[in-house]
């Protein structure tokens, strides 16, 4: 696992505006019919699989004519560590409220899904510090560099459910998660992976009402940093699902409960 060096508070909000001039890879998110298909397909059953690569159960049925929008991708920001390991619950010991992602990858042109892709995700914890970089948000932790990261293959469906935490928050950011889609990579013998093709970068974002809810109650409460809202942040554009906002579904009748995030991300596969 490669670290970097510790980045500065604005950087990620720059980074946002860099990614835009370089010009990186455009993903399509299926929108209309075709991801309401897709949505109800992928979240029907929300229970995370136990090994690396998502279970093969269930089926994400896809609209013979499918309809897709272009939207941009978010900036990787400065919190990225390679060598993740493969895994389908990357919460650890890691205190907050359960979060179940049902994550569906399909191609852009077609809407079809993608078999074995490697989604990625990673995000800090309910106070705001990410792993490898643990202080930069004001707490004192243990750090062990590997808390809330990790990847799962896609199944045949296209579908990858990962279980973690409802991710707190860090200064002038709001709650989000990070998420990158690769093909082709080589499982080592580490659990973790090598190779392949990058094929989206992105970040995953979340309901204020329901946001607000859960930053009111422990362990979020404790974070001493102010929390920055889904409308003030920089990177997030109002886009809607196609840049990232999460259909989220409570658990239970509490915050505390949890809650099931699903969206369908289309990428760029040739």
């Amino acid at each position: 696992m490669t670290d970097t060096s510790v980045p500065s508070e604005a950087t990620e909000a720059t980074e946002a505006t860099e990614a835009t001039s370089i010009g990186r890879r455009t993903v399509l998110i299926a929108t209309g019919a075709t991801a309401a298909t897709l949505a109800v397909g992928a979240a029907a059953t929300p229970e995370a699989p136990t090994a690396g690569t998502a279970d093969t159960g269930n089926t994400a049925p896809v609209a013979a004519a499918a309809v897709c929008t272009l939207t941009k991708e978010m900036t990787e920001g400065p919190y990225y560590l390679d060598g993740q390991l493969v895994r389908a619950d990357i919460s650890e010991d890691k205190t907050g409220f359960p979060l179940q992602l049902t994550l569906t990858v399909v191609d852009d042109d077609t809407c079809a899904p993608l078999n074995s892709a490697l989604v990625e995700i990673w995000h800090c914890d309910a106070l705001g510090e990410y792993s490898g970089f643990v202080g930069n948000n004001g707490h004192d932790e243990p750090d062990n560099g590997t808390f809330l990261r990790g990847a799962v293959l896609s199944n045949s469906s296209g579908v990858a459910r990962i279980t973690t935490v409802y991710p707190g928050w860090y200064r002038g950011r709001c709650i989000h998660i990070h998420l990158k889609v690769h093909t082709d990579v080589t499982l080592t013998s580490d659990g973790s992976f090598t190779g392949g093709q990058e094929l989206h970068t992105g970040q995953l974002f979340f309901d204020e009402t329901i946001t607000a809810r859960v930053a009111a109650l422990s362990p979020y409460s404790a974070n001493t940093v102010p929390r920055t809202t889904l409308a003030q942040d920089s990177i997030y554009d109002e886009g809607g699902a196609a840049s990232g906002l999460l259909t989220l579904t409570a658990l239970g009748g509490s915050p505390t409960a949890g809650y099931a995030g699903s969206l369908t991300v289309g990428v760029e596969s040739s």
